[in-house]
């Protein structure tokens, strides 16, 4: 984790400087593990997010909006009674470990001053906010309540003493060339080089220990045992040094992209050199790092939780209607055996006089085969003749019916399999939480989940994903299927063209035309995206049919996004996703 005991001291002086003497004016929780903190300070309101996430546990100024739910859970009733009206009067870290204490003079319910202490603990999935009293320590509350069921070391629970976290590894800011050395000969000989820093001094991530061992030129993986006197030497000079800029408060902020300069992999408050300088962001505040950084990996962290539960629910019912659909055709192919029967009850019927009562099988001339060949028949003992040959007819009639309801269930079911598959799809390109609500809202609406749909007055609503093709034609794709329902039925005109891949799960796509003729170069454009954005999206030569808006239809009764069309032609394209993310985006 990159959020370490450097960044935090980092991120404490920073907040010190823009908070401390502010007024907390609103308090907000819009997620179970998070809170936000409005901050009145010199002429400027600041937004304060703590979070305790299991994923990505941070403390930073954002600029970006949070929805808030319709009522406000527990523990931020418990903050607005304690600490609404506030001043900030001090934020500490506790040693170099990632523990901060933010102190908040406040009145209490009889108008007197009191001061809290709100301490936030971020370490992974046991990262807590909990408030305290400061002076005696008692408990208030916690956003995360531990029981001695969870842990028998150290509750977390009202009324309870806060117990600060015990430290047995050196502050680095403090620890002498001594306590290296010695610390170095004493530990695990096969322990790797880079491993000895974070297990050894608090604060100190892998990323800063890799660091280390990188400007020491000293490889990450050697063990211990291996390393010569001036390795040692090496690393503690590295070491030593970096300790003197954190100590001075030398800071860099920066954010790290991968290799392709899309994803962020890492930020820091020193300058990291183990990426190399390429795809280095250099920013003045580490607040800001910490805000760009989280703000899209959390919530796509929470959008890939949020859609587990769903993603399963439909992953089941998919496998249900697989299990049924298979069931459905082998049933499909016994009933085509179904004349067999048929005969066997005429042949009974025709040579009734010549069966003894008790026989299991009789062998009689067939007179549907026009050799007349011989046919054995089985019959069961417990019946009369004429009784066998009333069975038979019944098996042959219910085979009939069953052959003729089957004709009509496989179509549906095969719809329904590709309806699910549509929105296992839908589910997986999701990239913000609202395109996820409204999936869920749809499986509801079609009877696939429980619960109640939201009003939609005040609501967002996700909006296609826009493009400006090559040649300047407008490119719409839909997100999910009620959104491909309204961009192909009611937001297209009958002469845009309309594209889909051909008969795997994707998003509808619609090249709004202007009554032009659509350039080559914008159509292969429009058929990579409907590849892109479907099932398809890592497979070469993928079939996309494309048609006039005019030829598409919606049966009636079917499910959201489905539809049928014709006169339709076939593009084969391969799905390039350098080339789509070149392509120009309108982000509404």
């Amino acid at each position: 984790m990159s959020f370490d005991g450097i960044v935090t001291r980092n991120i404490v002086l920073e907040l010190n400087n823009f908070l401390v003497g502010g007024k907390i004016n609103k308090i907000y929780q819009h997620e179970k593990d998070e809170i936000l903190l409005h901050v009145y300070n010199k002429g400027k309101n600041y937004k304060l997010l703590i979070s305790s996430s299991s994923n990505n546990p941070r403390l930073h100024i954002t600029r970006y909006e949070m929805e808030n739910p319709p009522s406000p859970p527990i523990f931020c009733m418990v903050l607005r009674k304690h600490l609404s009206g506030g001043i900030i009067l001090n934020i500490e870290q506790y040693g170099m470990d990632r523990i901060i204490f933010i102190d908040i003079s406040a009145l209490d319910e009889f108008g007197e001053v009191t001061v809290k202490r709100l301490i936030v603990e971020i370490m992974g999935k046991h990262s807590n906010i909990i408030l305290v009293n400061k002076e005696s320590l008692k408990i208030i509350d916690a956003i995360k309540r531990i029981t001695p069921n969870i842990s028998r070391v150290r509750q977390i629970l009202p009324g309870l003493l806060y117990t600060f976290v015990k430290q047995d590894r050196f502050n680095p800011l403090y620890s002498t060339e001594t306590d290296f050395y010695q610390q170095m000969e004493k530990d695990n000989k096969s322990k790797q080089v880079y491993k000895f820093f974070y297990t050894n001094y608090v604060g100190l991530s892998p990323l800063i220990s890799k660091e280390i061992c990188s400007k020491a030129g000293v490889d990450i993986d050697r063990p211990l045992g291996t390393l010569t006197e001036s390795d040692v030497k090496n690393l503690y000079t590295s070491f030593s040094s970096i300790m003197e800029k954190v100590k001075d408060n030398k800071f860099n902020p920066q954010l790290i992209k991968n290799e392709f300069g899309k994803d962020y992999v890492a930020f820091h408050s020193l300058d990291i050199d183990q990426f190399g300088n390429k795809n280095k962001i250099y920013m003045n505040s580490i607040n800001q790092v910490l805000d760009i950084y989280y703000t899209e990996n959390d919530k796509q962290d929470r959008i890939y939780q949020k859609g587990l539960s769903i993603k399963k629910s439909v992953q089941n019912k998919l496998e249900r209607s697989l299990k049924k659909l298979a069931k459905q055709k082998e049933e499909l192919m016994k009933s085509e055996d179904r004349d067999k029967y048929k005969i066997y009850g005429d042949l009974i019927s025709a040579n009734i006089y010549r069966i003894e009562k008790g026989v299991d099988k009789i062998e009689v001339e067939n007179f549907y085969d026009e050799n007349m060949e011989k046919i054995t028949i089985p019959l069961d003992k417990r019946y009369s003749p004429a009784e066998n040959a009333q069975r038979y007819y019944k098996k042959y009639t219910k085979l009939k019916n069953a052959h003729k309801q089957l004709l009509e269930q496989i179509p549906e079911t095969e719809k329904e399999i590709e309806y699910l598959e549509n929105v296992l799809n839908n589910i997986d390109k999701c990239t913000e939480i609202i395109e996820l609500e409204e999936i869920k809202e749809e499986l509801i609406e079609e009877g696939y989940l429980k619960g109640k749909i939201k009003k939609k007055s005040g609501r967002n609503v996700s909006k296609p994903h826009h493009y400006i093709s090559s040649d300047g034609f407008h490119i719409l794709v839909g997100k999910n299927n009620k959104q491909n329902d309204y961009l192909t039925l009611k937001a297209s005109n009958k002469t845009d063209l309309w594209l889909h891949v051909q008969k795997i799960p994707g998003s509808h796509v619609i090249i709004k035309t202007e009554n032009k003729k659509v350039p080559d170069t914008t159509l292969e454009e429009a058929a990579m995206l409907a590849a892109y954005y479907s099932k398809g999206k890592n497979s070469s030569n993928v079939a996309v049919d494309y048609t006039e808006r005019k030829n598409v239809k919606k049966p009636k009764n079917a499910k959201a996004g489905m539809v049928i069309y014709e006169n339709f032609k076939t593009i084969f394209v391969t799905p390039n996703e350098k080339y789509i993310e070149n392509m120009k985006k309108i982000d509404e």
